[in-house]
């Protein structure tokens, strides 16, 4: 029977976050806990501390020490196993709860950075399993409170010549310099000295930095077009004078300290008024995670005659016995991040633009797998595998139509509108888009959908029609019907392959830019709908 130990875990993440094997990355220590005496089975207390993002892959590595002496030197103990893992496996782990085996791997760590002896020296098997590692994340509580305010007026200062006034009103939160901030600003309720401006939210933080007695300073002033607008007066609160609601605590005198100074009876220029006050706990994309919501990650490969004979070494999908090509690059960089949160790890792949058989019919969304009743491929690896197939028995054609497969993942996204999953469409193409018209009505109809659409331009095409489809700057519309959401992302690959040594670390870039607005997307959706996430399930020893 092996007798009890003196357990110590040291956990380790790479000093570089592009894909790749975990086995392989460079490492350095981050930390240690502390030792736990005579068991086999250490609970340990120390926590890691860890910046998450969801956008990048941050791989960890954890290993396990008996612990022989006081000396710091790892290689003076005995190493009892190891285990690797991403930080989103953890995180996109039912209830951010992952289970891994402890094996004996090939090196150890030395905590400068050095390799240790092999493994097996200390007495291991390298690859024996020895033991069970169990791992949870939790996100650190901060002020995640989001308060709403509806404010009114009655009886402000005329100050336009020829009406009333149109008056707004500006918020500043005060710094510990006594400097003040803006935060924000109301809308223009025009000609009238007793506006009612509309309910807003805003996060507390943003107006009291978390400390609810600090001053809140509000202007109040008459908007004017040529943007010399009219101060009438001003006020201060704080958030706990704010929080009381609606009450006689919160009527203001609206104040011009000018006027006071000069006229003996003068009063004020107005009062406002706090017609209501809620506050509730903004939920954050880990939430929703945490309380199961799972990520459906389909893929749609350009297959257009533009991309160039795939046995030619200039076609974008030349395959290279020595490197991945640009879609294979791409498809590695977005899926080996986004695995982590899908449970089943199956993975629709579809292309687009190409003759498949038997009869060499044009199709826009034929399964790379073969197969029209379930086009999932099991893992990033099958969806490759089946891309690298297809190469093979289709006949590159065209035109580029995205309509199809924005289609057919937005009749998927529609059967599952209680918040459970959320579908993500990753587009990689070569071209110019040819049905742009329908592309936009699909898009704008998907907007409504859980889900979110990813666009990676390959080659040296011009891509502006895809700059449209992103909508940053203005959101897209069909018909005279605009988007609800934003829920498109477009980058061009070209602007992160910059080949050499320093290729990986250009797709940690690209991983980093496309996937950036997911949780935005996903939290947009969820608030729309008023979907709050499910309870954590409870961890079970």
């Amino acid at each position: 029977m092996r007798q009890p130990s003196n357990q110590c875990l040291g956990a380790e993440r790479s000093a570089n976050q592009h894909p790749g094997d975990l086995g392989s990355m460079s490492m350095c220590q981050f930390g240690r806990t502390e030792v736990i005496d005579n068991s086999l089975n250490p609970d340990f207390l120390h926590k890691f501390v860890l910046d998450y993002c969801f956008e990048e892959r941050q791989n960890l590595r954890f290993d396990l020490y008996d612990v022989d002496s006081k000396s710091p030197d790892l290689s003076k103990h005995d190493f009892l196993g190891q285990a690797f893992c991403t930080l989103g496996e953890i995180v996109g782990s039912a209830g951010s709860r992952l289970e891994k085996p402890l094996t004996m791997g090939t090196a150890t760590m030395h905590p400068r950075g050095r390799r240790l002896a092999p493994a097996a020296s200390h007495g291991g098997i390298p690859g024996k399993k020895c033991g069970t590692i169990i791992l949870l994340a939790e996100e650190l509580g901060n002020c995640r409170d989001v308060a709403t305010l509806q404010f009114c007026a009655n009886k402000l200062d005329k100050k336009d010549f020829f009406g009333k006034s149109d008056p707004f009103m500006v918020f500043y939160r005060s710094n510990e310099d006594g400097t003040f901030t803006i935060c924000h600003k109301t809308e223009v309720v025009r000609n009238t000295l007793n506006p009612v401006w509309a309910a807003f939210a805003i996060p507390v933080r943003a107006l009291c930095n978390g400390d609810h007695d600090r001053a809140i300073k509000v202007e109040v002033y008459d908007w004017d077009r040529d943007g010399s607008h009219d101060f009438i007066g001003e006020f201060t609160t704080s958030y706990r004078e704010l929080a009381r609601g609606q009450s006689h605590f919160n009527v203001y005198e609206v104040v011009n300290p000018r006027k006071k100074m000069k006229k003996k009876k003068y009063l004020n220029s107005g009062t406002v008024t706090l017609l209501s006050f809620t506050v509730e706990a903004e939920h954050t994309f880990l939430d929703y995670i945490k309380g199961g919501t799972q990520l459906n990650f389909t893929v749609a490969i350009d297959f257009t005659a533009s991309n160039g004979n795939p046995s030619q070494p200039t076609s974008l999908h030349y395959l290279s016995p020595f490197q991945l090509n640009a879609y294979s690059l791409a498809l590695r960089a977005v899926g080996d991040i986004i695995q982590d949160y899908d449970s089943d790890k199956m993975f629709p792949a579809l292309g687009f633009g190409a003759k498949v058989p038997p009869d060499g019919h044009v199709s826009h969304e034929f399964p790379l797998n073969g197969d029209a009743s379930n086009p999932a491929c099991h893992g990033i690896a099958g969806v490759l595998e089946a891309y690298q197939r297809s190469l093979r028995h289709v006949q590159l054609y065209g035109p580029t139509n995205f309509a199809p497969v924005v289609n057919h993942v937005a009749r998927s996204a529609a059967t599952v509108l209680d918040g459970s999953q959320y579908f993500v469409l990753l587009i990689i193409t070569d071209g110019v888009i040819s049905d742009m018209a329908q592309t936009k009505e699909a898009i704008v109809n998907a907007a409504k959908l859980p889900m979110s659409i990813i666009i990676v331009g390959v080659g040296q095409a011009e891509f502006d029609a895809m700059v449209e489809l992103d909508g940053d700057d203005i959101r897209i519309s069909s018909r005279g019907k605009v988007a609800e959401r934003d829920i498109v992302q477009f980058v061009p690959f070209r602007d992160y392959m910059t080949g050499g040594p320093g290729a990986g670390l250009s797709m940690a870039g690209l991983a980093r830019e496309v996937l950036a607005e997911i949780p935005d997307q996903l939290l947009s959706y969820m608030k729309a709908r008023g979907i709050k996430p499910h309870p954590h399930p409870s961890h079970v020893p």
